[in-house]
């Protein structure tokens, strides 16, 4: 695949010192998300007039084929400094090669080698959230650093549910149902309880809460993950009472499998059932809270933001998050090595990481940023904006609360999609269904291992994104 460098706006090349030491950075560049791209712009550029001796040049790429263009940009002995990289990429990361078959990333924390500051930006690597860091943790090294993290809420339209006689947002499997029950019997009322898309998140998720794996090896934290496991007890029963909402009309379902090119639709179509009181809760990421707020307040309806419902049969165990991580190449010069390093600690900066938060709704990723953000009455004035990083502190750390580390990780998840879809819609047995999936992810995965111990070129049908 030819890498194509297209023009930036706005990033013209008058009055730019050439002796400067260029730092290369490749972001994804979302249609629906074009802030961070921005915003990283903008901090370049402080960035570059604190460290007049760096030029920081930061690069859109299309999120869905930017994983390929990197892996060529390596081959070619030309990659950027640093790469972002969507979550269920990490693997792939992590497997990516150099042109003389080294690994293309480097950790971050080894890079930084027990120094405390860089270029006079403070190693702060020990105040990321939690959940952040441990997921891109591998043997008590963070190789890889998280600006954008996120998780999974429920937005209830209490408005909807005081009229039926619920006082607040369900926290359970169980009090979902209720609250379902009371709603679809009020007189004149059309909509339906709840729903979420069908897309490979909401399974992690469904899976961390429930203390289970996906894969083996720890979810392939104590070593390479081998086995997929999607007929576990804890994925059944997840399977069975989505299900069994479904058949009882509580859950409302687009059709819209969210892979591939379908799925911003089906978040799209997620959202807008919620902004047109179609259903009285949804599922949805907690980028989404500020929009699920004012979808209420233009709507006339007041929205709960709370933590994901879980299984009243089990202890809670954590959720999963989303979102990106930047990555360090490998095998830099001391100089851009440095910068590149400096540009990252300072993205982290508690201003930084406060107006992050504040503009995209993604949580903020260090606690010095989180106190900034307190101490500035923002949680007390919106206080949806708090329960996403209350979700993350309530998990218990464990390989099940952390998620999955996968290769071919976009193609399980569409195979999870593709039984629910059968099951949902086609009235697929999900035992059955579902063992047939797990031998089709099993498929994709041992396809993904055998074509790495084949040569250094990785499949390309191993770059899908989402």
């Amino acid at each position: 695949m030819q890498d194509v460098v297209h023009p930036d706006p706005g990033h013209a090349e008058q009055n730019v010192d050439r002796t400067a030491v260029v730092i290369e950075v490749w972001l994804n560049d979302y249609p629906v998300v074009p802030l961070f791209l921005d915003e990283t712009r903008a901090l370049a550029e402080r960035f570059t007039a604190r460290h007049p001796e760096y030029r920081v040049v930061v690069h859109g790429r299309d999120h869905l084929v930017l994983p390929r263009m990197v892996a060529e940009a390596a081959r070619r002995g030309r990659p950027p400094a640093i790469v972002q990289n969507f979550y269920t990429s990490t693997q792939l990361a992590r497997d990516m090669l150099a042109r003389d078959g080294s690994p293309l990333f480097t950790s971050v924390e080894a890079a930084i080698g027990g120094r405390t500051e860089i270029l006079g930006e403070r190693v702060v690597l020990d105040d990321l959230v939690a959940a952040g860091r441990d997921y891109y943790t591998d043997g008590g090294e963070l190789f890889a650093v998280p600006p954008l993290t996120s998780t999974m809420l429920l937005y209830t339209n209490t408005t909807l549910l005081r009229r039926a006689g619920i006082p607040a947002a369900p926290a359970t499997w169980r009090e979902v149902e209720a609250a379902c029950t009371a709603v679809e019997a009020l007189p004149s009322n059309a909509a339906r309880g709840v729903s979420w898309p069908n897309h490979g998140w909401v399974f992690q998720q469904a899976l961390a809460q429930q203390g289970a794996l996906l894969a083996d090896h720890d979810n392939g934290r104590s070593g390479r993950a081998e086995r997929i496991d999607l007929t576990s007890p804890a994925m059944t029963a997840f399977v069975r009472w989505w299900l069994t909402m479904h058949r009882h009309g509580h859950y409302h379902y687009t059709g819209v499998r969210a892979a591939g090119e379908d799925t911003l639709r089906a978040w799209v179509e997620n959202h807008r059932a919620f902004a047109e009181q179609r259903v009285a809760m949804v599922l949805s990421t907690s980028v989404e809270a500020q929009r699920m707020v004012e979808a209420g307040r233009a709507g006339g309806f007041d929205v709960e933001v709370s933590r994901m419902p879980h299984n009243d049969e089990v202890p809670y165990a954590g959720n999963v998050i989303g979102g990106d991580s930047l990555w360090l190449t490998a095998g830099l010069d001391r100089e851009t090595r440095d910068g590149a390093l400096a540009f990252l600690l300072y993205m982290l900066d508690p201003e930084n990481v406060a107006a992050r938060h504040r503009s995209s709704g993604f949580i903020p990723v260090t606690g010095a940023g989180h106190e900034r953000l307190r101490h500035e009455g923002w949680f007390d004035a919106n206080p949806h904006h708090r329960v996403a990083v209350d979700q993350l502190a309530a998990g218990d750390g464990s390989p099940a609360a952390l998620g999955a580390l996968l290769g071919d990780f976009v193609g399980a998840q569409d195979v999870m999609t593709d039984a629910m879809h059968d099951v949902l819609a086609l009235g697929a047995d999900p035992v059955a269904r579902f063992r047939s999936a797990e031998r089709a992810a099993q498929r994709l995965l041992d396809d993904y291992h055998a074509r790495l111990a084949a040569g250094p070129d990785i499949d390309p049908r191993h770059f899908r994104v989402g």
